[in-house]
C-alpha cells in the first residue's frame, strides 16, 4: 500500500468544511440564529437584522472552497502550496462558522482539517503547485515523498 497523503486527505476535509461553511450561511439569512443565544443575547446582533455573520460566513466559504479545489487563478501560486498560511486561516473560518448556530459542523471539520494539516506539516510536506498531484521523486532538490 501507499504512503498517507495528508495535505490531499486535509483538503478533502476542508473542502467539505468550505461547502457546509457556505450552506449554513445561506440557511442562516432565513433562520437567523447565534450558536450560543442561550447563554447571552449579546450577539444578536450580528445576525440581525443586518446579517453581517451570515456574509462573513458566505464569503469564507467560497473562498477557501477555492483556495481549496484551487481556482484556476489561485493554482501554483504561493498562497496555494502554503500550509501554513491555511493553519493561519482557518482558525478564523471556524470560529465565524462555531458563532451562528447552522455552522457548528464546519467548524467541527474545520478543527480536524487543521490537526491532518498541522500533521503534514510537521512531518515536512508539501503541496505540490500543480493541484492534485506527488511531489516527484529522485532528482536534485525534489522532496522524498
Amino acid at each position: 500500500m501507499g504512503k498517507l497523503i495528508k495535505n490531499h486527505w486535509a483538503r478533502l476535509i476542508t473542502l467539505t468544511a468550505a461547502a457546509y461553511q457556505f450552506a449554513a450561511a445561506l440557511e442562516g439569512f432565513f433562520w437567523p440564529k447565534i450558536f450560543w443565544d442561550f447563554l447571552t443575547k449579546t450577539l444578536d446582533p450580528a445576525v440581525k437584522p443586518v446579517p453581517a455573520l451570515q456574509i462573513i460566513n458566505l464569503v469564507m466559504g467560497l473562498a477557501i472552497f477555492a483556495w481549496e479545489w484551487p481556482l484556476g487563478l489561485i493554482a501554483g501560486s504561493s498562497i496555494h502550496r502554503s500550509l501554513e498560511a491555511r493553519l493561519a486561516t482557518f482558525p478564523l473560518a471556524a470560529l465565524a462558522a462555531v458563532l451562528i448556530y447552522q455552522g457548528t459542523n464546519a467548524a467541527i471539520y474545520y478543527l480536524v482539517a487543521m490537526v491532518v494539516y498541522f500533521w503534514a506539516y510537521s512531518e515536512g510536506e508539501i503541496v505540490c503547485a500543480e493541484p492534485w498531484t506527488l511531489p516527484k521523486r529522485g532528482g536534485r532538490g525534489a522532496s522524498k515523498a
